[in-house]
């Protein structure tokens, strides 16, 4: 059993997507980032960050914090999306998604979304900094059929649910035919849909 304490964010869904295509079994604890529960300092023992979301593999009696390390125990764990002989590729499309895509749209979702017209050079910056990741994502895609190359991976996975924010994000995402043919058929994953709504049964990925 594994054990998935988190909020509905990008982040979280990362995880509940992962467990649901690995088929794993697994409940969630709730963690309220609006109520700060994830400053409690038995949240800050497994998570030293204060950052959703941790999981705790009962099994073999051990937890993980930051989402990306998470997806590469379970592509492990599992065997899947995570092929030995293209960890590398894998891991520098994972490890833009987390130092570069997740950082730079969640500051694109405090200015734009959460907090218009208190900062316009907040809302410029990362405004245009979100449209040059869609248009480097859809440049890639339109030489790869995933991220990481033919395969559907974790790298997939990882950026997906930061894409399916599109909705706050005011680009675009139809004028990009390579990133929204991606979307689409990631969207219609059925794990995708499960892990998608983990929190909210009716909630569904925004179409392009």
């Amino acid at each position: 059993m594994i054990e998935l304490l988190t909020a509905d964010t990008p982040n979280g869904k990362k995880i509940s997507i992962m467990l649901e295509e690995v088929k794993f079994d697994y409940k969630v604890t709730k963690i309220n980032i609006f109520k700060d529960e994830q400053f409690k300092p038995e949240f800050k023992k497994l998570s030293p960050f204060s950052k959703i979301p941790v999981i705790i593999d009962h099994d073999n009696k051990v937890s993980l914090f930051e989402s990306g390390a998470i997806l590469i125990y379970l592509g492990e764990k599992s065997g899947k999306f995570y092929d030995k002989d293209q960890r590398t590729i894998i891991n520098q499309w994972l490890m833009g998604q987390m130092g570069y895509i997740g950082p730079m749209l969640g500051q694109h979702h405090q200015f734009h979304h959460y907090n218009p017209g208190k900062s316009e050079f907040g809302e410029k910056r990362y405004f245009k900094i979100s449209e040059r990741i869609y248009k480097e994502l859809n440049e890639r895609l339109s030489q790869s059929k995933f991220l990481a190359g033919n395969n559907y991976t974790i790298a997939d996975i990882a950026t997906f649910p930061w894409i399916a924010r599109h909705e706050w994000h005011d680009i675009g995402l139809s004028k990009f035919k390579n990133l929204a043919r991606w979307y689409t058929e990631i969207s219609a994953r059925e794990a995708v849909k499960k892990g998608f709504s983990f929190m909210d049964k009716n909630e569904t990925p925004p179409k392009p």
